[in-house]
């Protein structure tokens, strides 16, 4: 439905803000001068709209990961919750609220994410990375297309690429690139994909501008450069490629439960207040393209998750109120679940986890032989290992498997005075602390313990095997 207000127009800046009538309070009143900034609201400006006093949800982890020394999460030149920064806080809040009424989604942060990334489509000509948005789910009726439906009636220029070929999308591809959504990823991706292989190059490389692809072009053969920087949501039931997924805001869909209601998706009037809402969002954030080019968010994560993420923070910082620190709450979750989610179905993963819990289990012993090591393996009946290859896990597969992460078997005397092929737990803790750490414990600051005294160094562990680098001067020494 169309928005009953008339949009305001700003004379000194020419960018139109539709007032956000507040309940019992009328339309706000604006400064005419006020320019969204990037960054959220400081700390000491509780005056904010009355959709703006509730709760973030799940704010803690993010406030925890701050120091007091550190700046708010918003930034130095956030707004004080007035004019263009709360209105767009508002207006997020308006498009979320959309977003929920006609799909259900996983959780309340992936609602959060799918309303950022709608968002941050209108301001992808200025961004570094275009996130991807992998909506999957493990059968059909999740809901995956009906959320592409009303994807494609928020973002920015959107453009469905069913059953598109590669040549269209890359010439469509341009200065300002259109939002692809593409349904049934899994023909792209699957084992029916077929000659799709430039396609899917390009939704590989666009996730970051100035990765062009090169083709030879025209009557005259000459190499041209086709860009492929765009952002783009994928659905499909299963998961898409580890090079998808890795560049993805993933969004795990599932069957809605019996009391799950949605209203349902009708063109007469779901389609003009959608409309309504993506006008408004073109109104509030196109004309700061040229100003989010610069910006640098405080970000929760690091490396490519942040690459991923930070299109959706800047969207957040610039509405202000609790949608900074609704933003990185979300990010923190989701890239949390999604690092979990990888462990469980990653298999030489898998494998370094359950080693750890069966040399866990078997105490103080620094050396398990391989023949004992394989039998509480394939006991575990949660375990892919009994039906490992043609019969199940044997010491060939195990060294193997353990071979890429520089671990393998090696002769060693055991109390009884007979030798063995056997494991050592010190040649597994560099590989456990990269691929599988144990989440890190909060110690309070006063339980840190001090430095050792100087001149008294600590002493050895104890055992017949002592802990250290692999191949150090203090690792096990195998017999001949």
């Amino acid at each position: 439905m169309k928005d009953p207000t008339s949009p305001a127009t700003s004379k000194a800046s020419g960018v139109a803000w539709p007032p956000i009538a507040v309940p019992g309070q009328g339309l706000p009143t604006r400064d005419p001068q006020t320019r969204p900034a990037i960054g959220g609201p400081p700390a000491d400006a509780p005056h904010r709209s009355s959709r703006d006093s509730r709760p973030a949800e799940a704010s803690a982890p993010t406030t925890a990961s701050y120091s007091a020394g550190d700046p708010a999460p918003g930034g130095p030149e956030a707004q004080d919750g007035d004019g263009a920064a709360g209105e767009g806080s508002a207006m997020l809040d308006d498009l979320r609220t959309a977003i929920g009424r006609y799909v259900v989604l996983p959780s309340d942060e992936a609602l959060t994410a799918v309303t950022l990334w709608v968002a941050a489509s209108h301001i992808q000509p200025g961004l570094q990375h275009a996130p991807r948005l992998a909506v999957v789910g493990p059968t059909k009726g999740c809901g995956k297309s009906r959320l592409l439906d009303v994807l494609y009636e928020t973002v920015h220029q959107p453009m469905m690429t069913v059953n598109t070929s590669p040549a269209v999308v890359f010439r469509v591809i341009g200065k300002t690139p259109p939002t692809l959504l593409v349904d049934e990823a899994d023909t792209i991706f699957g084992p029916k994909a077929g000659d799709k292989e430039d396609l899917r190059g390009l939704l590989n490389a666009g996730h970051q501008r100035n990765r062009p692809a090169w083709r030879i072009s025209g009557p005259e053969h000459k190499p041209t450069a086709f860009p492929t920087f765009a952002m783009a949501a994928l659905a499909g039931i299963g998961d898409l490629p580890d090079t998808i997924m890795d560049r993805a805001i993933v969004i795990r869909m599932q069957k809605r439960k019996p009391g799950e209601r949605i209203t349902p998706f009708r063109s007469r009037y779901s389609v003009p207040e959608l409309h309504a809402l993506r006008g408004r969002l073109a109104d509030w954030l196109v004309p700061l393209r040229g100003t989010v080019a610069g910006a640098v968010p405080k970000m929760p994560v690091e490396d490519r998750a942040a690459d991923t993420w930070e299109p959706l923070v800047i969207v957040a910082d610039l509405a202000g109120g609790h949608w900074p620190a609704r933003a990185r709450a979300a990010c923190l979750a989701m890239t949390r679940n999604e690092v979990v989610q990888d462990e469980q179905t990653t298999l030489k993963t898998r494998l370094l986890r359950d080693i750890r819990r069966v040399f866990d289990q078997e105490g103080s012993k620094e050396a398990l032989r391989s023949q004992d090591l394989l039998a509480v393996l394939i006991q575990d009946a949660e375990a892919p290992w009994a039906e490992y290859g043609t019969k199940r896990l044997n010491a060939y597969h195990l060294a193997n498997l353990l071979r890429v992460f520089g671990i393998s078997p090696a002769n060693y005397r055991f109390e009884n005075g007979r030798q063995a092929k056997a494991y050592a737990r010190n040649h597994f803790v560099d590989a456990w602390a990269r691929y599988c750490p144990d989440p890190a414990p909060s110690v309070p600051t006063a339980e840190v313990p001090a430095r050792p005294t100087q001149g008294r160094p600590p002493a050895p562990p104890s055992g017949t095997l002592p802990t250290g680098p692999p191949g150090g001067p203090a690792g096990p020494r195998p017999t001949r």
